[in-house]
């Protein structure tokens, strides 16, 4: 008899008290897997009344996102700000910048040191170099998104997985 409630316990009644998976949002481009969010994620959106919201995701529930303390449909969030995962344009076009401003300061500065006049502090290979790595990295800043817009190639899936 023991037995027999044991089992009933372990396959019946403790399964109805956990809950061991949650909903997630996943942000799609054209049908490939771009982000997933689920609960304790941080999420930055603006929604579609043009307001922008900041926040870790504190439940998903039938279509809804709830952050800090306000609830939202999937569907009112009108684009997700990109989180940096790894070097995108912007910390490429800083780095460009940064090494074309530093490449003209060392030449003015070994000019300086030598006692040139200030016109033969550079070559026309240097002008060159510094102007394409400061052109090149003004052009990545320029470029860099901010965040995805949603509704054209980038989609928000809400996948319920838990019975609730």
């Amino acid at each position: 008899m023991r037995k027999l409630s044991a089992l009933i316990l372990l396959f019946y009644i403790i399964p109805s008290f956990c809950k061991a998976q949650h909903d997630i949002l996943v942000l799609e481009k054209r049908g490939m897997h771009v982000r997933t969010y689920t609960i304790g994620d941080p999420m930055t959106f603006r929604t579609v009344y043009d307001q922008w919201f900041t926040g870790t995701i504190d439940d998903l529930h039938r279509d809804t996102v709830f952050i800090a303390g306000q609830s939202f449909s999937y569907k009112e969030i009108a684009a997700i700000s990109r989180i940096k995962t790894k070097w995108d344009n912007r910390t490429t076009g800083a780095i460009l910048t940064t090494a074309g401003i530093g490449f003209f300061a060392i030449g003015a500065i070994n000019g300086a040191l030598r006692g040139d006049e200030a016109k033969e502090w550079y070559t026309t290979s240097g002008v060159i170099i510094g102007g394409a790595l400061i052109t090149a990295g003004v052009l990545f800043l320029a470029t860099s998104k901010k965040y995805y817009r949603l509704g054209g190639k980038y989609k928000l899936q809400y996948l319920q997985i838990g019975r609730r």
